[in-house]
């Protein structure tokens, strides 16, 4: 059973930074292509970050480069999202998102998304 468990959010002032942490439980990231969504209030979902199944080709949206870096620890087991230079507009639900294998097609499995709150 792959079970996404993220942590991290919270309210900070903009400016300043988080790292949301997602531990994969049931397999290793090793054969996954993992990602970040976020779902910003009355918006609809959209992909942040995503790293590929062999750990490279790192994708950043548009909305987020230079301030968002995606990585996974060497075990493989647990995938970061560091968020710098907070933004009003990058508050949001922060979900992380696994599909075996490389990163086409749809994610089989989503966490339970944790809050990321950012005030001016």
């Amino acid at each position: 059973q792959v079970r996404l468990v993220e942590s991290g959010g919270g309210s900070v002032q903009a400016g300043g930074s988080l790292r949301l942490s997602c531990v994969a439980s049931g397999y290793t990231l090793r054969d996954y292509c993992m990602a970040w969504f976020r779902q910003r209030p009355g918006k609809e979902r959209e992909e942040v970050a995503r790293i590929e199944v062999d750990g490279d080709s790192p994708y950043i949206a548009v909305s987020v480069v230079g301030r968002f870096t995606i990585s996974q620890d060497n075990a493989k087991t647990t995938l970061y999202l560091q968020m710098n230079n907070l933004k009003p507009e990058d508050t949001a639900i922060y979900y992380c998102a696994a599909r075996r294998g490389w990163c086409m097609g749809d994610y089989s499995y989503w966490g339970q998304g944790t809050q990321v709150t950012v005030s001016s």
